[in-house]
């Protein structure tokens, strides 16, 4: 074969991800794993058997359709309509996915050509970067810093060119934590509108935000025919392993994305599509609940980082706090995250890998709180040994 590299140079540096290694570290060591946002524990039984009940009902089983089986469209749209007022044709503007992660690909497949310039938010989530690069297009980055991890807004109109097409959204925003304010998603509409670009906002984590109010860029003047909006099962309902995804936009913009979803999965998931348009109807008591829920596994992993001696930087939504490792005369989080799980027993991720600018986060950890209580209570208790 030569000495032509193996790897589409497109996909260079982008080897096996970060919560692979770092996941395969904890089961290696047996360290708690608060690195990959994963819950250890099933969301709601009644939604775990409406899985069952469609597996054992043959709804599914077979292909389900290539947009996503109707029950589900319906819920989905009706989702848009109950917690944000917006309107959706489940039948036109409704796309299911193999989770977000396949929404993203197929987004940024559909609508970036080569030499497009996509602007996004970081630490960014690892799969932004391979997708931008396997679309043939430039990551701009708009760095989030600390202690605030607010965006500067000018910087961000300064980096819009005549290449730029597309803005890529994170708000809740993984790893800060941070919400993008109604002042903030006004500012960033009016710069799409005025330079005609598309925006891809990925909202998975809409319903844990415990400071603030998350509002769907969509519903600001101007973006509802120009935003592809992104959500998810998995991080609402606990159950990421269905990998149950969606897509909402114009009709438009959802056929687009629909050309490149068909021939990446084509469908997937077909039984877990009906319990997730089961699970989208839940009353308000449980979405609430579960927000709570999270909000005090927040406040209670974040205490346990202080009393180890991290600085910690408070998380407005997600299930992620990022935190600062410079109070223990550390400044590497790949090597301090490496060495972690020996020196504690705790799997933890470091942010640097989530920069195109390492050094803007080189010193940032993150870890998830998404356990249950007695492990988030012994991850803590293990990690105040960073202090002796």
């Amino acid at each position: 074969m030569g000495n032509r590299p193996l790897l589409n140079r497109r996909l260079d540096g982008l080897g096996t991800t970060i919560f692979a290694e770092m996941s395969a570290l904890a089961t290696a060591t047996g360290a708690i794993n608060l690195g990959q946002g994963f819950p250890d524990t099933d969301g709601p039984e009644e939604i775990r058997e409406a899985a069952v009940r469609a597996l054992r009902e043959g709804k599914g089983n077979q292909y389900p359709p290539g947009p996503g089986v109707p029950e589900l469209r319906s819920a989905v749209s009706d989702h848009q309509r109950r917690f944000y007022g917006l309107s959706f044709d489940p039948d036109t503007e409704v796309l299911v996915t193999a989770g977000a992660t396949e929404a993203i690909a197929a987004a940024l497949l559909a609508l970036l050509e080569p030499g497009d310039e996509v602007i996004a938010f970081e630490p960014f989530y690892d799969s932004y970067a391979a997708c931008i690069a396997m679309a043939g297009a430039r990551r701009v980055p708009l760095t989030l810093r600390a202690p605030s991890f607010r965006p500067d807004l000018d910087e961000l109109r300064a980096k819009i060119t005549q290449r730029t097409r597309l803005l890529l959204l994170n708000t809740p925003h993984n790893p800060t934590g941070t919400v993008l304010t109604a002042q903030e998603q006004s500012a960033i509409a009016a710069l799409a509108v005025e330079h005609d670009l598309l925006v891809v906002t990925d909202e998975v984590y809409e319903h844990l935000v415990f400071d603030g109010e998350h509002l769907p860029l969509a519903s600001f003047p101007g973006m509802r025919e120009r935003t592809v909006t992104i959500s998810s099962a998995g991080k609402t309902f606990s159950f990421t392993g269905w990998k149950v995804g969606w897509v909402t936009a114009s009709g438009p913009l959802v056929a687009a994305v629909r050309t490149a979803k068909q021939y990446l999965t084509y469908v997937s998931a077909g039984p877990f599509q009906y319990a997730i348009a089961e699970a989208l109807r839940l009353p308000d008591a449980y979405f609430d609940g579960f927000r709570a829920d999270l909000r005090r596994k927040r406040d209670l992993l974040g205490d346990g980082l202080r009393a180890a001696g991290f600085e910690v930087h408070q998380p407005q939504g997600t299930y992620f706090i990022t935190t600062d490792i410079t109070p223990f005369g550390e400044k590497d989080a790949y090597a301090f995250c490496r060495a972690l799980p020996e020196r504690c027993g705790v799997v933890a991720i470091p942010n640097s890998v989530f920069y195109d600018d390492p050094d803007a986060g080189r010193s940032q950890v993150r870890f998830t709180f998404c356990k249950k209580d007695d492990v988030l209570a012994e991850a803590a208790d293990r990690l105040r040994r960073l202090a002796g």
